[in-house]
């Protein structure tokens, strides 16, 4: 069976040597040794400034809602998990969906401004399977309305934009750490924010509101990660170089091989080193994608439909149509991508694409 993404697992002994150490220290949660060089770590890799590990990729959205979304109306793109959309909501803010590009499937930057009322707090945009958004094009129409900027980067873990990593940008940058990701801790997540003032809010925001044992900052919620978590991470990191050259050769693969005269492929926006965290192609007709998935089914090989529906007509939600969004949603599916899918296998898959695609 070939599933569209499988977990990495680092061998077990380096997992277990770093098991060995939470029995050594005695201490599995509350920012741990082994957290605090993750963090570190991941710093390193990833040259940012600064780095919140969290215990999933949601919480760190909706402290930042929280903090900067003061219950208002947050601009954001129908085009995204549900977990974009629902954090919205469960910070009691409105959603108010932006139609998005055709090409890089990212919030459409021309169509912020339309969109602005005096309610707006905050736009909360998706660099899209790691493709980054028209950051400078969002950074002005903030700073000209006087809004706050969020990035779901859930999956640009590794990406960098005009030479500087993608999670440098905007107040808040978030990321997702979940087992199906391109480097992961089981479950888990990290925010970003380089305004010391502001940062410092949503680090104690993630820890109850703590200032010390016996005070506090202000409100909070549990967001933190656990040591055995971080063990993980750390087991991942040291090998996320090889995940990342064997994700390539599969991309390299598709793109390549795939008879693109009935498919569209993600257009990279430029000035970007991506991740090759997601292989997205559109068909012409949701009918033309839906007996292709047949097929693959038939084949034991499971791509998803990723991302649908989209957001702007899921029942919580009352959404305007969103023309573009919702085509491409209808039209989308991601192929198998992961580390050590051999090429055989991804042979198999473009053969089966592009003898079906044209029925």
């Amino acid at each position: 069976m070939i599933n569209v993404t499988k977990t990495f697992f680092p061998p077990i002994e380096e997992y277990t040597l770093q098991l060995e150490r939470i029995w050594r220290n005695q201490w599995l949660t509350n920012r741990g040794e082994l957290l605090q060089e993750l963090e570190d770590k991941l710093k390193d890799k990833l040259e940012v400034s600064n780095i919140t590990v969290m215990n999933n990729g949601t919480i760190p959205i909706q402290i930042a809602l929280q903090v900067l979304g003061q219950q208002g109306e947050i601009i954001t793109t129908p085009f995204s998990y549900v977990a974009t959309t629902a954090a919205i909501l469960w910070e009691h803010c409105t959603p108010v969906f932006v139609d998005i590009h055709p090409d890089y499937l990212t919030i459409d930057e021309t169509k912020i401004e339309q969109a602005i009322t005096s309610k707006t707090t905050a736009i909360l945009a998706t660099h899209v399977f790691g493709n980054p958004c028209a950051i400078e094009a969002i950074e002005a129409i903030a700073v000209k309305h006087q809004l706050k900027v969020i990035y779901d980067a859930a999956h640009a873990f590794g990406v960098t934009y005009n030479d500087k990593s993608i999670f440098e940008y905007g107040d808040v940058s978030t990321c997702s750490f979940h087992a199906t990701k391109l480097f992961h801790t089981g479950e888990g997540g990290a925010l970003f924010c380089n305004d010391e003032t502001l940062r410092h809010q949503l680090f104690y925001s993630h820890n109850f509101g703590h200032n010390g044992p016996l005070e506090f900052h202000g409100l909070g919620i549990n967001g933190k990660i656990s040591e055995l978590q971080a063990a993980m991470g750390l087991s991942v990191l040291p090998h996320m170089d090889e995940i990342v050259a064997s994700r390539k050769k599969v991309v390299d693969l598709y793109s390549s091989q795939l008879d693109f005269t009935k498919l569209t492929a993600l257009q990279i926006r430029a000035n970007t080193t991506w991740n090759y965290s997601y292989y997205p192609v559109v068909f012409e007709t949701e009918t033309q994608l839906l007996g292709v998935q047949k097929v693959l089914n038939d084949n034991d090989i499971f791509p998803r439909r990723y991302f649908y529906p989209s957001l702007n007509t899921i029942p919580y939600v009352n959404g305007e149509n969103m023309p573009v969004s919702e085509s491409i949603a209808s039209r989308v599916m991601c192929l198998p991508l992961y580390e050590g899918l051999g090429e055989e296998d991804v042979l198999r898959i473009i053969q089966i694409i592009n003898k079906n695609s044209c029925l």
